[in-house]
């Protein structure tokens, strides 16, 4: 009578367990993402740099407001050093092409920049005219 005792308990708490987590409510998480979410989300950004010559190495990437920036390689690619988000400005910069800013949006993911040269004057002229005397005496 006591192994018939013991059953029934075993058999009453497990049913009172299997009941106690089954039934239970159970949230689904919700597809709709709202803007403030969208906003917040971390973005992991690629990209590469060209001219009309092909690749460029060497652009400066940098996060505009920070010192957080990177270098493209040899073809021209780069992957940003820290995520970003929706909002943020990368400006990228190169001697003898023209500066430019990139805004970052919630599907930003890659970015294939195209340079453009940018016009350089110098300011003078070398004179060969006349020799160069020092002022300096012996």
């Amino acid at each position: 009578m006591k192994t018939q005792t013991i059953k029934k308990i075993t058999m009453l708490f497990g049913i009172m367990m299997f009941t106690a987590l089954f039934s239970s409510t159970i949230y689904a998480q919700n597809k709709d993402v709202t803007t403030a979410a969208v906003a917040d989300q971390e973005l992991t950004v690629k990209g590469k740099v060209t001219d009309e010559k092909g690749p460029l190495l060497g652009v400066n990437v940098v996060l505009k407001g920070s010192k957080i920036g990177v270098i493209t390689d040899k073809n021209g690619e780069f992957t940003f050093p820290k995520s970003l988000s929706s909002g943020d400005v990368l400006v990228f910069s190169y001697l003898g092409y023209e500066k430019q800013d990139i805004k970052i949006d919630a599907k930003t993911t890659y970015i294939n920049l195209l340079m453009s040269s940018d016009l350089i004057e110098m300011m003078g002229a070398p004179s060969s005219e006349k020799p160069f005397k020092s002022k300096r005496s012996n």
